[in-house]
This record gives structure tokens, C-alpha cells and sequence, in this order.
């Protein structure tokens, strides 16, 4: 790529890259640097022609003036003609204002671009020469440049001013917008209590007002769904306990053959179901509260492997690692992901203990990609190869993490398989 060219991507960034605070204080600068550019244009070009214009007067009269003195005395007196040079077929006077002179014409001539600034007058005199004077405006261009020095200065004030009072401006609306920003994460995250509030001066009813406004109504009204939700799967599964429990009661009572069997394995999967839901109905609720000890990861973990039914191996259970943890949360997560790797995944299941980490790992298909990229959902367990299920076992793994302060990573690491990593904080 040319430098050229690499420069013009860099400007094409740039204004990306830039706050919105930021591009508001610009966009305000370039708009009063404009405005400031064309004010001065015409003040420059208003004073440069009444300077021209008054120079040209002043040259005629003094032509009118040597003219006469001239007729008077038949000669070029210096003393009586001022300032101006007054010459007889001068040799500098310039062909056009020549031309027109011996033309007949009486007119003048200014030049304000050379080293020199001068205006001519001239006329005819006699037929074949040219009576003509040069007036100097060094001084004229002086008092110009002096003014363009002013209004350069002036400008640049202003649009310093300018700048200075947008971003002033910006950054109270920058501010405005950022906590929308924040409260709409917040609420992303779970909070669903975060509101905005009113931003800015009280009864504002500008855009920004309106945008927090729509965040708070939104926010309010997803609150009040989910709460609904919650509380609906909270009341099933409570309502359901009771028929559930005099169900279990009821096929035990059976006479011992397949078909009782098949009766208390689905009242059983039933019962579970019913749990699972009461549990996530309290994670959502936030009304778990962890009972905190200080173990050793290791056997801990080698433990729970055992009491899951899963068939496992564990390495790395001798490590002398303590960690603050819930046990009973613990073993509910461990136990989930030991449960989902066995009847999702594919053997060998492996257990590992690294510091106060602990990687699950199948050698089944792996997680779907859209459970990877949105996490777990509950009712759906995202792919056929990954067998039937509710799709519980991950929610109720993530949240129990959360409440004891640990973080699940779900990966499919190369060649094959799942993993789960859970990081526990140390003791």
C-alpha cells in the first residue's frame, strides 16, 4: 500500500475512532472555521477595494493637480504636486494604462501584487505624450496585512471558543448516552432493577430524555415479564410437588414386573424435572445464599466424581490447593457436568485438577456452536447427536457457579469432544 493511500485510510478512520464528544467539538470547530473564513473574505475584500478605490481618487486629483500646475508653469514642479511622481512619458508606466492614455482617455491603474504597490493616473498630453503619476501604497498594504493578522487572530479565537463550548456541551450529552450505555448492560447482565432516571435538567424533554425515557419503560416492562415467568415456573413446580409425591407413593406400591419399573423411572424423571425447575426458579430469584468452607479442591473433587454415577477418571486429585466454596453448590455443578458429559458425550470422561480449576471433558461431538455462542438454554439441549434432554443441567450449573462466585467456560477443544472448565476462587 502507498503512503498516500495508507494516509487517506487513516483519515477514513479517524473519524470512527473519535467520541462522539469529540466529533460534535469538531464538527463545531470546522463549521465556525468556515464561517469565520468567509466573514473574513468579505471583510478583506471590502476594505482592499475601498483602498483601491480611494487610492484611484487620490491619484486623479493629484493628476488634475500636476495638470494644471503643469498649463500654469509649463513645467514639473515638485514641490506642487505632493507625494505623487509626476513624469512626462514615463518609462515605467504600464502599456495598458499607455494605451489607453494616448487613446484620449484619462484613467488609472493599480497594482497591489508586486514587491511595490503603486496606482497610476495618467492622461494625454499634447497628443503624443503621456502626463502620468505614481502614488505608493506600501503603506495601504501595510494597514491591509495588519487587518488580516486581526481577523486571523479573532477567528482562531473563536473557533478555539467554539470548540471549546461544544465539547463542554458534548460531554454532558456523552455522559447521558454512556449511562444509557451502562444501564442497558446492566440490565443485559441481570439487574433488571437498573434504571436510568431523569438525565440532565428535570422536566427535559430533549432526545436524550426520551432515549432514557424508552430504556426505563423497556427495562420496567421486561422486569415485570420475567418476574411473571419466574413466578409461574416457581407456582408449577411447587403445585406439582404434591400430585408428584403421591404418585412416587403409588408405583412403589406396584407389583414388581417392567411395567412398574417403567412407571417409577418416568415419575422419578418426573420429580427431577420438578426440582430442577424449583432450583432455577431461585437462581432467578436471587434468593440462594452460599454456605462458605475452605477445602481442599482435590479429594473434593475425586468425591463428587464418585457419588455421580458417572464413570470418570480424576487427575491431578492430590493437589494441595484450598478453595472458599459452597460444597453442596459444588457437587450440584460437578455432578451436572459429569451427568451431561456422560449421557451427551462420548468415553472416556476425564476429570481435571489443575490449581483451583476443574475441567470436565467428553470425547463425544462436542457443544453446538450456538450453545457456545449464547450459552445454555433451558428446554433445549441445541443438537440431536448430543441426545435428548431439558436442557437444565448447564442452566443450573451456570447459575450455582454464579452464586458461589465461580466462572464455567464451555469449549470444544481439538481433536474432539467437550470441555467444561470450572474456576473456583482460592481460599
Amino acid at each position: 500500500m502507498s503512503p498516500v493511500r495508507a494516509f487517506l485510510t487513516r483519515c477514513r478512520r479517524l473519524p470512527r475512532a473519535l467520541g462522539l464528544r469529540w466529533k460534535i467539538a469538531v464538527l463545531l470547530a470546522v463549521g465556525c472555521s468556515l464561517v469565520a473564513v468567509t466573514i473574513g473574505i468579505l471583510i478583506h475584500g471590502a476594505r482592499a477595494r475601498q483602498i483601491g478605490d480611494a487610492a484611484r481618487a487620490s491619484a486623479t486629483a493629484q493628476l488634475i493637480g500636476v495638470r494644471r500646475v503643469y498649463e500654469l508653469t509649463g513645467r514639473l514642479d515638485p514641490d506642487k504636486v505632493g507625494e505623487a511622481d509626476a513624469r512626462i512619458d514615463c518609462p515605467h508606466l504600464p502599456a495598458p494604462l499607455r494605451a489607453e492614455a494616448l487613446a484620449g482617455q484619462r484613467t488609472t491603474y493599480l497594482d497591489m501584487s508586486g514587491p511595490d504597490p503603486v496606482v497610476w493616473a495618467a492622461r494625454p498630453l499634447g497628443g503624443e505624450h503621456v502626463l502620468s503619476v505614481r502614488l505608493s501604497l506600501a503603506d495601504d498594504r501595510a494597514e491591509l496585512a495588519e487587518l488580516d493578522r486581526q481577523l486571523v487572530a479573532y477567528g482562531v479565537s473563536v473557533v478555539a471558543l467554539a470548540a471549546m463550548g461544544g465539547a463542554l456541551l458534548a460531554s454532558r450529552l456523552s455522559r447521558d448516552l454512556r449511562t444509557a450505555a451502562e444501564t442497558a448492560r446492566r440490565i443485559s447482565a441481570g439487574e433488571l432493577d437498573a434504571r436510568i432516571g431523569p438525565p440532565g435538567v428535570p422536566g427535559a424533554r430533549d432526545e436524550v430524555a426520551e432515549l432514557s425515557s424508552a430504556v426505563d419503560t423497556m427495562a420496567a416492562s421486561l422486569q415485570q415479564r420475567l418476574e411473571a415467568e419466574q413466578r409461574f415456573t416457581a407456582d408449577v413446580a411447587h403445585e406439582l410437588r404434591t400430585p408428584l409425591t403421591g404418585l412416587h407413593t403409588a408405583a412403589e406400591l406396584l407389583p414388581p414386573g417392567r411395567p412398574t419399573e417403567l412407571v417409577r423411572d418416568r415419575v422419578a424423571a418426573l420429580r427431577t424435572l420438578t426440582e430442577d425447575l424449583l432450583e432455577v426458579a431461585r437462581l432467578d430469584a436471587n434468593r440462594e445464599e452460599p454456605q462458605w468452607e475452605a477445602r481442599r479442591l482435590g479429594p473434593l473433587v475425586e468425591s463428587i466424581t464418585r457419588r455421580s454415577g458417572v464413570v470418570a477418571e480424576v487427575f491431578g486429585a492430590q493437589g494441595p490447593d484450598l478453595v472458599r466454596t459452597d460444597v453442596r453448590r459444588l457437587e450440584r455443578i460437578l455432578a451436572n457436568l459429569l451427568v451431561n458429559a456422560g449421557r451427551h458425550g462420548g468415553g472416556p470422561v476425564t476429570v481435571t485438577v489443575s490449581g483451583t480449576t476443574v475441567t470436565v471433558r467428553d470425547q463425544g461431538p462436542g457443544f453446538p456452536a450456538k450453545l457456545l455462542c449464547e450459552g445454555p438454554q433451558r428446554f433445549l439441549t441445541g443438537a440431536p447427536e448430543r441426545g435428548q434432554g431439558t436442557g437444565l443441567g448447564l442452566t443450573i450449573a451456570l447459575g450455582q457457579a454464579q452464586v458461589i462466585g465461580a466462572r464455567v467456560t464451555l469449549a470444544n477443544p481439538p481433536p474432539s469432544g467437550a470441555s467444561a472448565t470450572v474456576a473456583l476462587p482460592p481460599a
